[in-house]
C-alpha cells in the first residue's frame, strides 16, 4: 500500500476542492444578489436549476410561515383509505 499519493489522484482531490469552492462562491454571490433585488438572472437560474438549489433556501422563514405550520403541527391528522378518498375530499 502506498502512502504517497500520486500526481493524478492530487489532481483529481484538486479539482473536486476547487470546483465545491467556487460552487461555493457562486451561491454566495447569488444569495448576495438575491437578497438585494428579490429578481435572479436567467444565467444564475439555470446554474441553480443544475445544482437544485434556490438562493431563497438561504433566507430564514418568515414568522407568519412558521405560525402556520404550529398550527398545522397541532392538527389532528386525517387519514384515508385510499388515494381516491383522499382526492374525493378534496372536491
Amino acid at each position: 500500500m502506498e502512502l504517497i499519493n500520486s500526481p493524478e489522484e492530487n489532481l483529481q482531490l484538486d479539482s473536486k476542492f476547487l470546483a465545491k469552492a467556487v460552487v461555493g462562491l457562486m451561491k454566495q454571490n447569488i444569495s448576495e444578489r438575491f437578497k438585494q433585488t428579490r429578481e435572479i438572472t436567467d444565467e444564475d437560474w439555470e446554474f441553480c436549476e443544475k445544482i437544485d438549489w434556490h438562493p431563497v433556501d438561504e433566507l430564514p422563514p418568515k414568522p407568519e410561515h412558521i405560525e402556520e405550520l404550529k398550527r398545522a403541527l397541532k392538527e389532528t391528522p386525517i387519514e384515508y383509505n385510499s388515494v381516491d378518498e383522499f382526492f374525493d375530499s378534496l372536491k
